[in-house]
Order: C-alpha cells, then structure tokens, then sequence
C-alpha cells in the first residue's frame, strides 16, 4: 500500500461471509467470492466490490500497470460514456448489434456505454499528433467497459460491467507495429507470470476487431467457455482460428457420372449411410458417414436486423462449430460486424421452399428459380476445405426421398467459398505439421490484436511521413481482463475450506486470530497485529471478542489470506501456532520469533 499498513479488524470490517453458497453461483470462483464476500451482486453481471475485493483487484491493476509502464506506454483515461458519432464512422454504431448498450440525454443525443475504446483512443491522438516524430506511441487506460450480455455467468468471468486493461500502438509502418506488438506480448507473459496464472498463448481470429494477426492467451481450466487445442510439437490455437489441413484434388477424369436413388424416409446420416448399404453396397467396403456430405442451413442474424439464410457443407462424419462459423463467415457476407448463428427454422425454411429438409443438396438447385418466389438471390453456399475438387459424395437430390450418389465436387456442383465451420476433434492434424491436436479449454485472460490501419483509416489519423507526405498510421489493440484475473485468480486457487490467494494479490499477508477469551490472547494478539505492521505487513486482525473459535478458523480458512497467525491456548507456553494456509502446514513458534519467522517463510 502507499503508506504504512494499518489492519483491517474484523469487528468493524465491513464484511458478512456466507456459510452456503448462494443459489445463483455457479462456478467455484463465484461462490467464494461471494461467500467470503469480496464482492455483492448488483444486478445480472454487475457486481459490486466491497473491501477485500478491492484490495485484491487494485493489486491486480498495480501488477498491470508496473509492467505497461516498462515498456514505455503512458496511461491515460477516458469517459465510459461516449457519443455516438465515433463510432458510426468506424461503422461500430450497428456492428455491435444488441451488445451494446445504447442510451439518450435530454435532448435526444445518441450516447453509448463503451464496451471497447479504439475510436476515442485513435481521435485523440489525431487531435494532438501529426509527425512520424511522435511515433512510435503506446497508451493505455484500465477502466469499466460494458457488453450487454444475453446471458450473464460465472459472476466476474462473464458480466455487463466489467474492468479491462486496453492500450493501443501507434506506428508510422508494419516494422513499428510488429515491435509493439511483440513488446505487449512479452509484457502480457510478465503480468500473468507475476500474478501466478498458467497461460497458454494461442492463435486466434480478429473478429470484429479485425486486423492481420491475434493471439489470445488462456487460462486452461475446466470451467472456461474457451475451448482451444494443441499439440505435442508447439501448435496452440483457438479452435475458431484452427485452419484444416486441406486435403490434395482427387482427378475425377474416370469418376462415374453421378445417380439419383430413391432412399425414402431417410432424413438423417444414420439412416441415409444404413440405406446405402442396402441399396447400393460397393465393393470397397461399407459406407459410413464420412462418405456422405450434409447440407446445413443456418440463418445468419447481421448487425443491420437483416437475417441472411447460409448453406454450409460438410462431410456427413463433421457436426458443425457455430462459434467458428460466427467467427468465420463475416469475410463472406462483406460485413466487419459481430453477427448471431443459428440453425435455421421452420419459418426460414418456408420463405425458402426448394430447401427440402432432409435431403437438401449442392448445385444448381440453389438458384432462386428451384428456390421460390420469396428468394430473391442465390443462396451464398459454402463448403468445408476438405471439400475438394474431385471428392466423390451421397448428399441430397433436392428431391423428397432422393439421394445422389457419386456427386463430385468440381465437376457436379461447385460452391462460393470454403468456410471453417466443422467441429474440431481430439486426433485431428495440426495445420503446421506438429501432430495430432488435443482439446481442452481455458479462460481468456487477454487478447492482442495488430490492427492494422483500420481504425486509423476510417478515422482519418494521418500524419507527415519522412518525405513529408500524409500516411495512415498503423495500431495495435491489447486487452487484459483485470477483473477476470480476479476470478481466475480464485478459481485455480481454493479448497473445500476457502479462497488460497497468492501472495501478492492477498487482501493481505497475515490474518491473526485471537483464539480465547482471556485478555492477555487479545492483548497478545494486538501487539502481534502492531509488531506485523511495523515490518511492512498487511495484517487481517480477527478482533471479535463474542465469536467461537470455529467460525475464526472458518472464516480465516474462507478468506484466504496465505499466512494465519493463532494466539490462544499456546500463549501460556510463550508459543503461537502459525498456519501457511495453501499447505495447510502448521508449526508453534515462540511469540518473539513469530514475526521474523512469517517473515523469513512469506
């Protein structure tokens, strides 16, 4: 802390633990937080932080803020309000679709509570710079930022209102972003190192942030809504950023010419592959899923309100990853917007009647002619990289109860472009050649992006370049998830007694426990509590006089602070019992050797 530590005593503390976890926590970081009580919820995924929540995240902003500072990025702040007009010339106004959180003043102006600030962060420096001198520039804030969530969970880990460590380089060319990229990748490692967070750094998409290169770094635990894969030999990706390895064009010269066969009530893959090894059994072997290719027809929920209907195929052995293809089909509908996935309906299907469930299949039959009246374009058909040209395939005739079998790509039918958009699995090739992937999933714990120029264009920062010409500035975006640190923070560190923070994010270093009723363990235990203080320690002083031994230990235990300090029964032999709370270890020490002892064992 900033001046010399004082305790926080328990009996005026404003804190109230929980000896249940509340009904509405459904993660254990959650459930501590709240029981221990850190923080108090406000609102669906908004939180209020009370005293020893606090003190953690302000040790988690200061470990941020140490490492931003070391590389040269000046901190600033700006509002959380914003006005409209910036970000409807970077077109964000409406990408942002429904996670936004629009408002209005009293005269009708248009504002939004920002949930990112690469508008405001680019028009300032527009405003004050205009040479490559003043390049290269890195500024950063650590501020509040709000999404409006459909569904808000796992309390810190996904809320409406939230902290975030954004920052942003500023470079006259790609040589200047690519250092001030790897200059916040390498500050990034520090922070989570010094905050004892495993991290995984892996390839990720751009997203609606766009820009050329991403890289997210996850917090593997079991509880993440991330799920990303790796492999023995290095490769580590996100799995809406895994690119297939594509198989090579198969000649189709001599393929058979493709047949039509009746495979009535036929619906699914299970039995369409059951009826072709009825009705058409080959010699190579049995049919199996793999062979066949199924059309999926998704309605694609644009930021403008428009619903667009995607044809996606893939091979009939693949279940389709919504989240890769939200990620991945923005390049194909020429928006850079956030846009919703879903399988489409009845009612999408018909306004689309030529789409025939269950045995819908690629070609021709896509144009709007087969389609109806209510279509009014060819429907956009995308295909998974593994189908190339020459695959032979059973898919669907267009035809109630029909089949085609022998349906060769490139020659039968072709398509507007390939999406990743198949689930990917345990055993699946990496793209670079390092092994088979295996999956697991994690928290993101920060996300860095190099933009690029496309803020800066859309904005207008320019500034004179070595020839004394106007150039675009190119920028980076760099984000940390300060408040999700906490609840990472505490959901790698617990045990069924309680919270076990590090120690240099603990609400504290010592949590004394006056065990007793006698004066002499109260007065013990305060000249302890002092004698802590003055060596620089932060102490937790449980002070209640009317409290049971149990329910001190309990809440010492709850709590979480690494070292607790026992005065009690011991006292009579000169001795104190301290406990380090994350090996459960506990050990008597003489009273004048407690502090030293804490301190030589911190």
């Amino acid at each position: 802390m900033e001046n010399s530590p004082v305790a926080l005593r328990l009996s005026t503390l404003f804190l109230r633990t929980l000896r249940e976890d509340p009904v509405d926590a459904e993660v254990d970081s959650h459930k501590l937080l709240l029981r221990a009580g850190y923080i108090r919820r406000a609102a669906p995924g908004i939180y209020t932080w009370l005293p020893l929540g606090l003190r953690v995240l302000r040790k988690v902003e200061n470990i941020v803020r140490e490492e931003m500072n070391a590389i040269g990025a000046q901190e600033v702040q700006f509002p959380a309000l914003l006005p409209k007009e910036p970000y409807e010339q970077t077109n964000r106004w409406l990408e942002y679709g429904d996670g936004l959180f629009r408002l209005q003043d009293r005269k009708g102006a248009d504002y939004l509570l920002a949930p990112t600030h690469e508008e405001m962060f680019t028009l300032l420096v527009k405003d004050l710079y205009s040479s490559y001198k003043d390049l290269p520039l890195s500024l950063y804030q650590i501020q509040n930022k709000y999404r409006d969530e459909a569904r808000p969970r796992a309390g810190l880990l996904r809320g409406r209102e939230f902290i975030m460590k954004d920052s942003y380089s500023f470079d006259i060319d790609d040589a200047g972003l690519e250092a001030s990229y790897q200059a916040h990748r390498g500050a990034y490692l520090r922070i989570f190192e010094r905050l004892g967070l495993e991290i995984i750094p892996v390839a990720a998409t751009a997203g609606a942030m766009g820009g050329s290169r991403s890289e997210e770094f996850l917090h593997p635990v079991a509880i993440g809504e991330d799920t990303f894969v790796r492999s023995a030999g290095g490769y580590a990706a996100n799995v809406e950023a895994v690119t297939t390895v594509v198989p090579e064009d198969i000649d189709f010269s001599n393929a058979p010419a493709a047949r039509v066969i009746d495979t009535p009530d036929t619906p699914t893959i299970d039995t369409l592959v059951a009826a072709a090894n009825q009705l058409a059994p080959r010699a190579e072997g049995e049919w199996t899923a793999a062979d066949t290719l199924k059309n999926v027809v998704l309605a694609i929920d644009l930021p403008t309100g428009e619903r667009q209907i995607v044809v996606v195929a893939l091979p009939g052995d693949r279940e389709v990853d919504l989240k890769r293809i939200e990620a991945n089909i923005g390049v194909h509908l020429a928006i850079g917007g956030e846009v919703g996935v879903e399988a489409a309906g009845e009612a999408d299907l018909k306004k689309n009647p030529g789409l025939i469930k269950g045995y819908i299949g690629p070609g021709l039959s896509l144009d709007a002619a087969v389609l109806g009246a209510e279509a009014s374009t060819k429907l956009l058909f995308l295909v998974d990289p593994r189908v190339v040209s020459g695959t032979s395939w059973i898919t669907g005739a267009n035809e109630d109860g029909k089949h085609v079998f022998g349906l060769v790509a490139g020659r039968d039918f072709t398509w507007d472009g390939t999406i990743e958009a198949a689930q990917v699995r345990a055993g699946d090739p990496a793209p670079d050649g390092s092994g088979p992937l295996e999956a697991a999933r994690g928290i993101e714990m920060g996300h860095i992006f190099a933009l690029g120029r496309k803020y800066a264009e859309a904005l207008d920062l320019k500034v004179l370049d070595q020839n004394g010409k106007l150039a675009v500035v190119t920028m980076g975006s760099y984000g940390v998830g300060v408040t999700r640190a906490v609840a990472a923070l505490a959901e790698s560190n617990h045990d069924d007694k309680g919270l076990i923070w590090p120690s240099n994010v603990a609400p504290a270093d010592v949590h004394v426990v006056a065990v007793g009723r006698g004066e002499e363990i109260f007065g013990a235990a305060a000249q302890l509590t002092a004698d802590l203080e003055a060596a620089g320690l932060e102490v937790i002083y449980d002070d209640r006089p009317k409290v049971s031994p149990g329910v001190k230990f309990g809440d010492a235990e709850l709590i979480g602070v690494p070292t607790i300090l026992a005065v009690g029964r011991g006292l009579v032999d000169g001795v104190v019992e301290i406990k380090n709370r994350a090996t459960g270890v506990a050990e008597n020490v003489a009273v004048a050797e407690a502090v030293q002892y804490i301190l030589d064992n911190r």
